[in-house]
């Protein structure tokens, strides 16, 4: 149905990249401010970008039927959220499965040897450089006390897998990329 609403006078195009600079570039934030030249012919020359690490974030599901969530405090929403265990892919990190099973154990205390990639997307294509993959591990068992940096303080909850849906129904979940991977993994696992 896509194909027959195409419009040739609508059609993407890549822009093109003129000029790029590193307006902030802190350990916590990047910011990329870039020329670029739209296929229409319009310049802009103040088109930020946030340079954004790659993040895991993984559905961890018990032998019997618990999803291992997180409870923290989120500085730039102002409020405290229950969330998946997650985090950013290190530099130096070549597979996110190792990424997502290295910030759960650190977050957690919960390891797994059955990760499976359910999706891996775009964050935020508009503003933000980095990709998210989405991860179901299986049978998670805890081995480990949290290792959490300074920063952190993190409540582990474990919840009923048959909870997860209501929960999301009723509110408690409300970070986008928790949502979409307990969609995601519900709807796996119910296959």
């Amino acid at each position: 149905m896509a194909s027959e609403m195409k419009d040739k006078k609508y059609s993407p195009a890549p822009w093109k990249v003129l000029k790029s600079e590193m307006v902030v570039d802190e350990k916590w934030y990047k910011l990329r401010r870039d020329h670029v030249a739209l296929p229409n012919g319009l310049e802009m020359d103040d088109y930020y970008v946030s340079v954004r690490p790659n993040v895991v974030l993984t559905f961890p599901l018990t032998e019997d039927n618990h999803v291992i969530f997180v409870r923290q405090y989120k500085h730039a929403a102002g409020g405290i959220f229950v969330e998946l265990p997650g985090g950013v892919v290190d530099e130096h990190e070549m597979d996110p499965a190792e990424s997502a099973k290295r910030e759960m154990l650190e977050e957690t205390g919960y390891t797994s040897d059955e990760v499976e990639l359910l999706l891996e997307v775009t964050d935020n294509p508009t503003k933000d450089t980095n990709r998210m993959y989405y991860f179901l591990a299986r049978n998670v068992r805890k081995v480990a006390e949290q290792d959490l940096d300074e920063s952190e303080a993190i409540e582990v909850l474990k919840v009923p897998l048959h909870e997860v849906e209501q929960m999301i129904l009723n509110g408690q979940l409300q970070v986008a990329g928790t949502i979409a991977l307990c969609l995601l993994a519900l709807r796996k696992l119910g296959e």
